[in-house]
C-alpha cells in the first residue's frame, strides 16, 4: 500500500515518488513507465525539465497497458519563471498539460519566487534562466505574487490542476502570500538533506498546515556533473561514515536512510534512479523506522549547506531561494 500524506485541502499525496529532473529525452518515457510498474505513483516534473512530453508518453503506456488508472497517478509539474504575468500562467499550465497529453495535474507548483522576463514558447521552450539567447542576461519583470498565485487559484477553480503550492519558497514569502491567498498553498518543495535540514522553515510549514516535499535527498550528488564548487567540496551523504553506520544497523542501504530520515519525519521525498534494484530501494524507504537517536544524529549533519544556488550555475541570482 503507497503511504501517503493528508493535504489541507482534503486530499492525498504519496510520500515517495519518482523526480523527473535531468532525465535526458531519450529514455525519459522508458524510466517514468518503469517506475510506475515499480510501483512509483508521484511523479516530480516540470516545464524547466524539457522532458514533459516524454513523461506523458511513458504515462500513456503504462495507461494504456493496465498498470494504472489517471486516478492512480499524482502528476507534478511547476510554472517557470519567465511565466509569471498573470497572463502568461494559464498558457504555461496548458503547454505543459498538453505537452503530458493530459486532463488534469494534480500539483501545480510555483518553480522558483522570481518573476522573469517573458521569453515566448516560439522563440524558445523551456526558456531557462536566461532572457537572450547567447546565456549572457537574467531580466526580470514586475509581475507581483499576488497576481501570480490568483492565476494560479483560478486553475484551481476550472478543475484543471487538482491542488497548488509553491517551491524554493522561505517562510517570509510564505508569510506573505498566507495573507492573500484565497486558496491556501497545499505543498512546499525545498531542498532538504542533512547538509541542508531548514527545519525552521519544515516546521512553519507545519504550523501552516503545509507539506513538504524535499528534493535533492542525497545532498551533493545530483550536482557533481553541474561541476558546482560546492558538490566538489563537500564529502557525498551516500558514503558518509555515520549514514553507514546507521544503514548496517538496520540493514539497508545509505539512501533508504537519508530518505527515511524525511519521510519519517513528515517530508515526501522524489529521489530517482535508473537501476531496478535502487528504483525498488528507494520506494521501500517507509518500510522501516530509524531510531530518534538516529534522527538527531542525521540532523546534526546540518551545515546550511545549498546545492541548488543559481550563482553556483553562474546565474547572477544570490540568496533569493530557500
Amino acid at each position: 500500500m503507497t503511504a501517503t500524506l493528508q493535504l489541507n485541502d482534503g486530499g492525498a499525496m504519496p510520500t515517495v515518488g519518482f523526480g523527473l529532473w535531468k532525465i535526458p529525452q531519450d529514455v525519459c518515457a522508458d524510466q517514468v513507465y518503469n517506475a510506475i510498474k515499480t510501483g512509483y505513483r508521484l511523479l516530480d516534473g516540470a516545464c524547466d525539465y524539457g522532458n514533459e512530453k516524454q513523461v506523458g508518453q511513458g504515462i500513456k503506456r503504462a495507461i494504456d497497458e493496465g498498470i494504472v488508472k489517471r486516478s492512480d497517478l499524482f502528476v507534478t509539474t511547476k510554472l517557470w519563471n519567465t511565466y509569471h504575468a498573470k497572463e502568461n500562467v494559464r498558457p504555461a499550465f496548458e503547454r505543459s498539460l498538453n505537452d503530458m497529453g493530459l486532463e488534469y495535474i494534480d500539483l501545480y507548483l510555483i518553480h522558483f519566487p522570481i518573476s522573469l522576463a517573458y521569453v515566448p514558447f516560439d522563440k524558445r521552450y523551456p526558456p531557462g534562466f536566461f532572457f537572450d539567447d547567447a546565456g549572457k542576461e537574467v531580466r526580470t519583470e514586475k509581475s507581483p505574487m499576488h497576481e501570480t498565485w490568483a492565476a494560479m487559484e483560478e486553475l484551481v477553480q476550472s478543475g484543471q490542476a487538482k491542488h497548488i503550492g509553491i517551491s524554493n519558497f522561505n517562510a517570509q514569502l510564505i508569510m506573505d502570500l498566507l495573507r492573500y491567498a484565497k486558496i491556501q498553498p497545499a505543498v512546499l518543495q525545498i531542498e532538504h538533506h542533512p547538509y541542508y535540514v531548514q527545519q525552521d522553515l519544515i516546521d512553519y510549514c507545519e504550523e501552516q498546515k503545509i507539506k513538504v516535499t524535499a528534493y535533492s535527498s542525497f545532498g551533493p550528488t545530483s550536482y557533481v556533473e553541474l561541476d558546482t564548487i560546492y558538490s566538489k567540496d563537500t564529502p557525498p551523504l551516500l558514503e558518509h561514515d555515520l549514514i553507514k553506520q546507521i544503514a548496517d544497523k538496520h540493514g539497508k542501504t545509505t539512501g533508504q536512510v537519508l530518505l527515511r530520515w524525511a519521510t519519517q519525519r513528515g517530508v515526501a521525498v522524489i529521489p530517482k534512479s535508473n537501476n531496478p534494484q535502487r528504483l525498488q530501494a528507494n520506494l521501500e524507504c517507509t518500510e522501516f523506522d530509524l531510531t530518534q537517536d538516529d534522527l538527531k544524529q542525521l540532523s546534526g549533519l546540518d551545515q546550511d549547506r545549498k546545492f541548488n544556488a543559481p550563482e553556483q550555475y553562474g546565474i547572477p541570482l544570490r540568496g533569493l531561494f530557500a
